[in-house]
């Protein structure tokens, strides 16, 4: 494990797997660090295939420096890791994530299209429900914090104190920022999860996607993931040129069974993610992987062109 200075604060990272192979970031979701269960275990799947994993505590996550900036937090995540690649000299790389890894992958290739070689991204955050979620999750309680108590309120926050307590100089950073700064850049990032018309995954516009033009893997989302809809996979696909969508190598309740896991402290939520490793490493390394067939959209009502053009 490693540190290093991006942006004024503290990025920890590690490298897992043989020194000469192919650089992959391996970016969770959540405000999950590092070494949450499951990462790692992927990690050395990959490794073991020839890899060199990149896991990384994105800011406001594991034992890195709390840092507000950003248009939304998973913009301030591809900056920080386009500087962190940047600093260690690490040439391009396979970008790969889950959940919110996966939106955080999706910007910073967006962002940084000359260190990407590969895209791949699983269980994508999208839709009304999933969406107005993630705001409870990251930011109204923050909101509600700051605003009744200051910065004591936020510190009091079950997630803002864990990550006092993996790094305690996040409590002098916390304070240092104010509830003045903390109040804005919270009203910022609560905007990306309000839900809009031409905006598939949560901050980012649908017409930035075409910024993507390396091979991309989309793995869909389970039938009843109501966290990461299967319509989000779909529409993700249509919106990257060339993109493969491949069904799940994991049960279609594979999600559901990880949160009951993980609640019932049994197990992690990206306990699964460890299945993808022969997919992953089949994508990466340019063999053929099974696409999912996806129907031609049907023509319009049979009305033929005039009809179409007065309907």
């Amino acid at each position: 494990m490693a540190e290093i200075e991006i942006n004024g604060g503290r990025v920890v990272y590690e490298f897992v797997g043989p020194d000469d192979g192919e650089i992959v970031v391996l970016t969770p979701g959540g405000r999950f660090g590092k070494d949450y269960g499951g990462l790692h275990e992927l990690a050395g799947a990959l490794a073991g295939g020839g890899k060199r994993v990149l896991l990384w505590d994105r800011p406001n996550c594991g034992a890195s420096d709390v840092q507000l900036f950003g248009r939304s937090e998973s913009h301030m995540r591809a900056e920080t890791l386009g500087l962190l690649l940047k600093k260690l000299d690490t040439g391009p790389v396979v970008a790969a994530g889950g959940s919110g890894g996966a939106r955080d992958m999706i910007v910073f290739t967006i962002l940084f299209p000359e260190l990407v070689t590969r895209l791949a991204v699983w269980s994508i955050v999208g839709g009304t429900f999933s969406t107005m979620s993630l705001a409870g999750v990251y930011v109204l309680d923050e909101l509600r914090a700051v605003r009744m108590s200051g910065m004591d309120g936020v510190l009091r926050l079950p997630a803002w104190a864990g990550l006092v307590k993996a790094n305690p100089r996040n409590h002098d950073r916390l304070v240092a920022i104010g509830a003045e700064e903390f109040e804005r850049v919270m009203n910022r990032w609560l905007d990306a999860y309000v839900p809009k018309a031409n905006e598939v995954i949560p901050g980012v516009p649908d017409w930035e996607f075409a910024g993507i033009r390396v091979p991309t893997l989309i793995i869909r989302g389970g039938e009843r993931d109501f966290d990461h809809p299967k319509r989000t996979s779909f529409e993700v696909h249509a919106l990257i040129d060339g993109s493969i969508l491949v069904d799940p190598p994991w049960p279609e309740d594979a999600w559901e069974r990880a949160v009951e896991a993980s609640l019932a402290g049994t197990g992690s939520l990206f306990d699964p993610w460890r299945q993808a490793a022969p997919l992953l490493l089949d994508f990466i390394d340019g063999r053929e992987v099974a696409a999912l067939r996806v129907a031609e959209p049907p023509p319009p009502s049979g009305r033929g062109e005039e009809g179409t053009r007065n309907g």
